[in-house]
C-alpha cells in the first residue's frame, strides 16, 4: 500500500467520523455545512480567479458568472440538507447513502486505478483510468445489501440503477473539477486534507451526487 493510498484512505475514516457525528448531532451538522461550503465556495473562487486572470471585459464578466453560480449552488444544496434533516427526517438515509456512494467511489477509483492502471479514460484528468471508473462502480454497488438491510423497499435491481447514475455523477463532478483544475494549472484546489488536496476536491463528486441521488429516491 502506498503512502500517497493510506493518507487517503486514513483522511476518508476522518470525513466518515465527521460525517457520523454530522448525523446524531444538528448544531456539527449546521455548522459543519457553513465550514464546508464557504471553503468549497473560496477553492473554486481561487481556481475561477486563475482561469480568467485578465482584466478584460469578458474576463470579470465571466468570473463574477462563475463565482455567484457556484455560490447559489453550494447555497442550495446546504439549505436542501438542512430543510430535509428538520421537515423530513425520514429522508435523510437518502442523502446519507448518495454521500456514501460518492465516497466509496471516489475511494474505488483511487484503489483500482493505481493497482490496475490500464487505459487512460480522459485527457481532462490523466490519472483517471477505465479499471479506476469500474473501480469506483463495484466499490459503491457494495453499499447495496446494507442499504437493503435497513429499508427494503427497494429491489436490489433498481438499487443497481440508483447506485450507478449516482456514482457516475460523481465521477463526472470529479472529472468537471479536475478540468477547471487542469484550466488553473493547478493540482489541488489547496492542501487541507492531507493526500487529498482541498476540501473541494473531496466535495467534487458529492455536491452533484447529494441532489440527483435524493431526487432518484424521492420520485421512484
Amino acid at each position: 500500500m502506498t503512502i500517497e493510498l493510506k493518507k487517503r484512505i486514513f483522511t476518508s475514516l476522518l470525513l466518515l467520523m465527521g460525517l457520523s457525528l454530522m448525523y446524531f448531532y444538528v448544531f456539527i451538522l449546521i455548522g459543519a455545512l457553513i465550514l464546508i461550503g464557504i471553503i468549497c465556495w473560496i477553492e473554486f473562487y481561487s481556481m475561477i480567479s486563475k482561469i480568467f486572470y485578465n482584466d478584460t471585459l469578458k474576463n470579470k464578466v465571466l468570473r463574477f458568472f462563475f463565482k455567484a453560480l457556484s455560490l447559489f449552488y453550494l447555497s442550495c444544496t446546504i439549505f436542501f440538507i438542512l430543510y430535509v434533516k428538520s421537515i423530513k427526517p425520514e429522508f435523510q438515509m437518502f442523502i446519507i447513502y448518495s454521500l456514501l456512494v460518492s465516497i466509496t467511489s471516489d475511494i474505488g477509483g483511487f484503489t483500482f486505478g493505481k493497482f490496475f492502471k490500464g487505459m487512460k479514460l480522459t485527457k481532462i484528468s490523466p490519472n483517471k483510468t477505465v479499471a479506476g471508473a469500474m473501480g469506483s462502480f463495484f466499490f459503491s454497488i457494495m453499499l447495496i445489501p446494507f442499504f437493503i438491510s435497513l429499508n427494503n423497499e427497494y429491489s436490489f435491481p433498481y438499487m443497481i440503477v440508483i447506485t450507478l447514475l449516482i456514482s457516475i455523477i460523481s465521477q463526472l463532478g470529479d472529472l468537471f473539477i479536475s478540468f477547471l483544475k487542469r484550466k488553473a494549472k493547478v493540482k489541488d484546489t489547496s492542501d487541507l486534507l492531507p493526500g487529498h488536496g482541498g476540501v473541494l476536491d473531496r466535495m467534487d463528486g458529492i455536491i452533484f451526487a447529494i441532489p440527483l441521488g435524493f431526487l432518484l429516491f424521492y420520485f421512484n
